[in-house]
């Protein structure tokens, strides 16, 4: 159990860091601007990707959140990262700007499969109580 919530803990982090604290930090940088242009994508729309990205990562790290807004939120990730890797392919051919989302979304999936065994182990422990 106690390695499971270090899986959990690490991966549901590092989303944290990567979709929570850097858009937050970065997104009015004339680079974050140019990337999201560079996609074809109109200015507003990083921002309000911003908006949703810093949430969803403070939905993912708060515990007493509701399972079913949590599921929400890594449904979210789930198609920003899919997205996010056809969209750098469909500008630029397939480079590391195609893969590196596919990673980020490896992690997540890695979170939601600990989350799962996480909260499986509590319910079941419950039931014997």
């Amino acid at each position: 159990m106690k390695k499971d919530k270090i899986i959990f803990w690490t991966a549901t982090i590092l989303i944290f860091l990567f979709e929570g604290v850097m858009p937050a930090f970065t997104s009015q940088t004339e680079l974050a601007k140019e990337g999201i242009r560079h996609l074809g994508y109109p200015e507003y729309f990083g921002n309000a990707l911003v908006v949703f990205k810093v949430l969803g990562s403070l939905i993912l790290i708060i515990p007493q959140l509701p399972k079913r807004v949590k599921e929400w939120a890594y449904a979210g990730f789930a198609f920003d990262f899919i997205f996010a890797s056809i969209s750098h392919t469909a500008v630029d051919g397939f480079t590391f700007n195609s893969i590196f989302p596919l990673i980020v979304f490896a992690v997540l999936i890695v979170s939601y499969v600990y989350y799962h065994k996480i909260y499986s182990n509590k319910k079941s422990i419950s039931k014997d109580i």
